[in-house]
């Protein structure tokens, strides 16, 4: 069996179109600031990865979005530690990476696609993102692991989805045990986080990203949705233990959250 074979994840449909919209005239407005955030980010080059940088640009990326942002005030690293905090949220959009940055900034693990995408696998690469490869087959699986530990005990705080796929809702799919092995072999804190995206106080799936679609039709929502947010709820660190066992425990919580 594939070690790197995942869940299907919600169809496309699973994505509703937003129930409150704005106007033409605002969604072009919203397109032109975030293409202006976004070559101002190109130009930043190398810098784009410097201290805060990543977090004012994410802030500024969700702003031109017209999407709000509530985070708690819990960091996503475990302050203290002597060595990274291992960041696991569930995965509904591809803003969850935005938001996240938002909060504090991390490098992350992606798969090797997203590498060859326009402009979001460039902002990627700066910030020192740590690519899979799935077609690797079982073999590929212990060197990630490997080079995940290695950057969990150099000191860096490093945000995996675990789900492996998208969702519509944060229970969606279940949790993978690989990452969490990293944890346990460098003796890092697991940092559970739930995100959620909500519109008129409901939950919305108007930023969800799922199944075929293609990354057009998901900014389109996005743009067109009036009084969109994106939560992100930071748990309480888990520590120790096996690797099914952290995986279980913050899958429990992150539903929870």
């Amino acid at each position: 069996m594939n070690p790197w074979a995942v869940d299907a994840g919600c169809p496309r449909s699973c994505a509703v179109a937003p129930a409150d919209r704005v106007s033409p005239a605002e969604a072009a407005r919203r397109y032109a600031g975030l293409a202006r955030v976004l070559g101002h980010s190109l130009r930043l080059g190398e810098g784009l990865a410097d201290s805060d940088t990543p977090r004012v640009q994410a802030r500024r990326v969700l702003r031109a979005l017209g999407v709000g942002l509530e985070a708690g005030p819990v960091p996503l690293s475990v302050p203290g530690a002597d060595v990274g905090t291992l960041v696991v949220a569930n995965h509904i959009s591809w803003l969850d990476v935005v938001a996240l940055l938002a909060v504090e900034p991390v490098s992350f693990v992606a798969k090797r696609e997203v590498a060859r995408w326009p402009v979001v696998g460039t902002f990627a690469r700066r910030m020192g993102t740590q690519f899979i490869d799935r077609e690797g087959g079982r073999r590929a699986l212990p060197l990630m692991v490997g080079e995940l530990a290695k950057s969990l005990a150099a000191g860096r705080t490093v945000l995996v989805f675990p789900q492996a796929t998208t969702w519509c809702s944060v229970s969606g799919g279940r949790f993978r045990r690989a990452a969490f092995q990293a944890a346990v072999d460098a003796g890092a804190a697991v940092r559970p986080v739930t995100v959620g995206y909500r519109q008129g106080g409901e939950v919305s799936t108007a930023a969800a990203f799922l199944g075929d679609e293609g990354f057009g039709g998901a900014l389109r929502r996005v743009v067109a949705a009036r009084g969109l947010s994106v939560r992100v709820t930071a748990h309480p660190p888990l520590y120790g233990g096996d690797r099914k066992g952290l995986a279980e425990g913050a899958w429990a919580v992150v539903c929870r959250g």
